[in-house]
């Protein structure tokens, strides 16, 4: 278990936690191990999981397909590594997952966090709620801004069609 928590330590979304807050969330973790191109969750799937990347990296795609093509056409709009999180909306937002994340590499290793077990956590211990919440606020922020600026990256910098 102190394995567990000296990584969620080291997590951007448990940043600040005291080691008793740090216990507490390892103790509702379950490990996951996925081979390289297998499907952690589909996009338009439902959402109850948080999920901490322990070792390799996750693509995050979007079906290009979806508006409108009949082919489907997956992009890959981030890849994430070691230590960062995703599904953070799933602990605010139980709808529908608005991407597929997908294992880049063999022996992916995840930490699981389920939504009811964590909410139920952030309202048993406010300052744990408090925390984590702020933590997801701010890498929300981040994401946002990283979107942003290629959104307008590819705006700006995109030749004009003719």
């Amino acid at each position: 278990m102190s394995n567990l928590v000296n990584f969620l330590k080291q997590s951007d979304i448990f940043y600040q936690f005291t080691p008793t807050q740090l216990e507490l969330v390892a103790n509702l973790c379950r490990e996951v191990v996925f081979d390289a191109n297998q499907i952690v969750f589909q996009e338009n799937s439902g959402s109850k999981e948080l999920y901490v990347i322990v070792q390799g990296e996750v693509d995050i795609l979007i079906n290009r397909g979806t508006t409108g093509s009949l082919v489907k056409n997956d992009t890959v709009v981030a890849r994430l590594r070691r230590g960062q999180s995703f599904g953070e909306v799933a602990l605010v937002d139980e709808g529908l997952r608005s991407a597929t994340a997908r294992a880049a590499q063999k022996d992916t290793r995840l930490l699981v966090i389920p939504r009811d077990k964590i909410v139920m956590l952030c309202e048993t211990y406010p300052q744990l709620g408090y925390r984590l919440m702020y933590n997801l606020a701010a890498d929300l922020a981040m994401k946002i801004r990283n979107t942003d600026l290629r959104v307008r990256e590819q705006l700006l910098y995109k030749p004009a069609e003719k």
